[in-house]
Parts: C-alpha cells; structure tokens; sequence
C-alpha cells in the first residue's frame, strides 16, 4: 500500500538541533460535517478550498482517515481522549434521537441512551497540554455535554469563546433563536456587530488569541460549526455559487436518487447525487478563507514551522437527509451510516521538519489517533495507557508492519436521522465487516477494491466474514458495549432495504 512505501519518508528528516529543544505548538481544525469529498484536493470540482489545498500540499494527506462515529458528539469525545465511543460511554449525538427511550413504530429496536456529556474524570488533550505547560484555547462547537460544568472550561481549555451545550449555532437565550449571524443566543460568545458570522468571529479569536500569547506554546482547537445545518452564508458568496451552479445546468430531477426502497419512511431521506447547493459551497469557501487566516498569522508570528497542524472532520457528509446539501461519491451514504460516506473523513497534517510536504497516504487512521500524536509532540516522554485505542501517526507512518496488523473498530448501535441502523463495524486490512443489529447480518465489502461497497462479499467470501465478525464481537464484548433491545411496538412495512442495495 501506498502509505507504508512513503512512512520511510516521515521520520524526523530536517530536524535542527533548536527545534529539538521547542514545545511545538498545537492547532486543531475541527470542521462539522464535512464530506470525504468537499475539498478540492479529495476531488470536488465544485467547492473551492485553496487555503486548505495548499496545507496539504505543504504537509500530509490521508485519503482513508476515519471519524469513530458517523454523527458528531462521539468522535469530539475521541478527539479529546485517544479512545474509542464505546469506553467514553458517548456513543450518538447528545442528547441522541432516542433520549426518552421510545422507538418509532418502524425502528425494530430500542437504543439505550448515549452519556449526556464527557465525563470529567477522563483526561482531555486539553488537560494533557496544560499539564506540559502549554496555554488552551478553545473556540467553536463544543456539543460535550449539557450542562455548563462540562464545557470546554472544565475540560482543559483556559479559554472558551463558543462552546457550549448545542450541536449547531442555533441556541436560545431570552426567546432569541441564534444562527450563524449575530445575535448568536451562544452564552459562551459575546453577540457582534450586526452581519457578523460565527465563523468570521471565531476565526478573529483565534488570531487575537495567537497575537496576545507572548510567545508561549500552545493549543488550539478551532471547532467549527460550519457546515453544519442551518445552511446560512454571506450574500455575496452564495451570489457566486449560484452563478456557477447555473453554469453546470443540472435539471432538478436529476439532483437526487429516486424510487430507492429505504426512503419508504415520511422523513425527508433522499440521496444527492450532484454537488451544487449554493449556500453549502459558500460555507466551505468561507471556511476555507478564515483557515487561511488563521494560517497566515502563524506564518506572521514566526511560528508556522513549529506548530503541529491537525485538519478533519468530526464524521461524514450530510447526503441523505436534512436536506441532503452534499454528495460523498464514490463512498457510499453519509453522515449516520456506517458505510465509507459516514466515517470517511479528510484528515491533514502539517509539521514542519516533521512530515515531507505533498506525501499522500492511504495508512488508515482514525480520530481517536490524534490524542497520542498530540501529546507525544508535546511531550516526548509521554506513553498511553491501555485505555487509549489510538496511536502516533507519525510512529505508525514510521512502522508498516505494526500499521498492517491494526483493525479499526466502531460501535454505533442507534437509529440516525439521516436513516442509518444499528449496527457495528471492523477494518481489517483492505475488508471491512458490518453487523446490522435488526436481524444480525453481516455485510463485507473489499473497501480497497471497492470504494463505493456495491459488491457486498459476505456469502462469496465466508471464511473472512466469520473471522472479521468473530474479532468484532470480542471487541464488542471486551469494551462492554451496550446493545439495543427489541421494540414491542415495532410495525413492520412492506418494503425492506436489501442488505448490500445501494441506498
């Protein structure tokens, strides 16, 4: 595979003795919802993302990084622990669709509930920098817990400017419903001049941040609510895209997936099939512009060359549901499923010294690897525990066989709203093994050969898929993972979606 002929490339090459002795600093990009292919560089041709493009071609990219859940809240509590969603006890978005412990009559199971926040005993990245000496900072989506003694403050994080209970920038402080422009109804966020967007805002935050930090390593999440719903963007932009959306001349019949059986459900699922929605493509590129200045600043204060860049998105693209704004093709689905659009993500990384620019791996990585490569950049000393399921990067960049051998596991037993299922899920290899909660089948798919998961080789390939499900359901088993019951008011229809159709 590609990524272990270029790990040879990655270890440590021009280094100087000064940069030994530097804490580097630590910036993390968090975006929300951001598909596998929304970025030019993973093959969009019609959102534009120069600022990150450049970052990869200065650094890494991953081409098979994964978030450890296909909805939000699970992998942010990967992020900040190393582990996965099973040992955090956040295993849905918080609260979860199915808070109150009922199922809809169609759901033939009830999930139990996700934990509403992640809890305070565990050790955060945060609290790891603080530890080493470092300044905190936290600005954006948070979605870790309900309460305020859960929040990024309580978390490791000095500072806090956005982050709080909700998934996406639309609170309510006084009967004031927030958005993306100011008046925010954020009680962690101060309302601008009115115009203001969140995601501007943030981005100033971060660079005040940056200018006021006296030289002092530090680490910095810049947690975007972007692109998350409700899709609002600046004017002039979406003018732009609409401009160039006319230029593509898609009729409106041809924009989404007809006549699919999953979609027998009233709940809006449909899947998109061309990228072209106007506002979602000004929140990329705005995105993109204000990671772009973020990045400047550094190079302005001297410290772009020692300061660890991290990009990624917290779980797949949002194609199926809520309006479905993007497409995640050639992967299958998107956020709340478990096939490759879902848990696909981008992931760059950037270090100076550390990583040969313009490399691209296809090593599979996840979420939960961040943590370890984080804290072993603040600290050389440092060695996980067992508890931790991630591992270095760099060191398994470094290390092709220890790479080869590792399975990647997740556990999302819960309906989405974007019409995924219970299920759980194992990467071995090239192979990759769902096991659907409903009526425990499995379905396996050669991920390599086959990007989009068409040819679903559980009967064909039966020896592998009683390997791979064995191996998952030690995990399942070892991690106590929690499982759903049956519902007793589960109405079956008449149109079932055949395991291995394309959805």
């Amino acid at each position: 595979m590609k990524a272990f002929l270029v790990a040879s490339c990655l270890v440590f090459s021009f280094i100087t003795p000064a940069q030994k002795t530097r804490q580097p600093n630590v910036l993390i990009i968090l975006a929300d919802d951001l598909g596998w292919a929304d970025l030019t560089s993973y093959g969009s041709t019609f959102y534009e993302t120069p600022n990150l493009d450049n970052l990869a071609s200065q650094g890494i990219r991953f081409t098979q990084a994964y978030a450890t859940c296909p909805v939000c809240s699970p992998s942010r509590a990967s992020l900040m622990t190393g582990k996965y969603t099973v040992k955090t006890g956040v295993t849905d978005w918080i609260k979860g669709r199915q808070a109150d412990g009922k199922a809809m009559p169609y759901e033939k199971l009830i999930a139990k509930p996700t934990a509403y926040q992640l809890a305070l005993e565990e050790k955060t990245i945060a609290e790891v920098a603080a530890d080493n000496h470092y300044q905190t900072f936290f600005a954006g989506k948070w979605h870790l817990g309900e309460y305020e003694k859960y929040w990024p403050d309580h978390q490791g994080f000095q500072v806090n400017t956005g982050g709080w209970s909700s998934g996406s920038p639309t609170g309510k402080i006084n009967d004031t419903t927030g958005g993306y422009f100011t008046p925010y109804a954020n009680p962690k966020i101060k309302d601008g001049p009115p115009g203001e967007y969140i995601t501007d805002r943030l981005a100033d935050e971060c660079i005040n941040f940056i200018d006021k930090n006296g030289g002092r390593p530090f680490l910095m999440e810049y947690a975007l609510y972007a692109v998350h719903n409700p899709l609002q963007a600046p004017a002039a932009l979406i003018k732009k895209y609409e401009a160039k959306k006319k230029q593509l001349a898609v009729q409106n019949q041809d924009r989404f997936a007809k006549d699919e059986p999953w979609m027998q459900f009233e709940n809006g699922w449909k899947r998109r099939l061309v990228q072209d929605n106007s506002v979602y493509a000004a929140m990329i590129e705005n995105m993109d512009w204000n990671i772009g200045r973020i990045l400047r600043k550094l190079k302005d204060k001297g410290i772009d060359d020692n300061t660890l860049i991290i990009f990624t998105s917290d779980n797949g693209g949002l194609s199926t549901a809520e309006g479905s704004p993007t497409v995640n093709g050639p992967l299958r689905a998107g956020k709340g499923w478990l096939y490759e659009g879902g848990i696909r993500v981008p992931a760059i990384l950037y270090w100076k010294g550390k990583i040969v620019p313009a490399t691209v791996s296809d090593l599979p990585i996840t979420t939960a690897d961040f943590y370890p490569t984080i804290a072993k950049a603040i600290n050389e000393r440092f060695q996980k525990d067992k508890a931790i399921d991630g591992e270095n990067i760099l060191a398994l960049l470094a290390d092709s066989n220890a790479a080869k051998k590792r399975d990647l596991c997740w556990h999302y037993p819960h309906y989405s709203n974007q019409g995924g299922k219970p299920g759980s899920a194992i990467r071995s290899g090239n192979y990759k093994l769902i096991y659907n909660y409903e009526d425990s089948t499995s379905e396996l798919y050669d991920v390599v050969k086959d990007i989009s998961e068409k040819n679903n080789l559980a009967s064909s390939e039966k020896k592998i898929a009683e390997r791979l499900k064995e191996k998952l359901m030690k995990w399942l088993h070892d991690t106590h993972a929690l499982f759903p019951d049956k519902n007793p008011n589960y109405k079956p229809t008449s149109k079932v979606l055949a395991k291995g159709q394309d959805e």
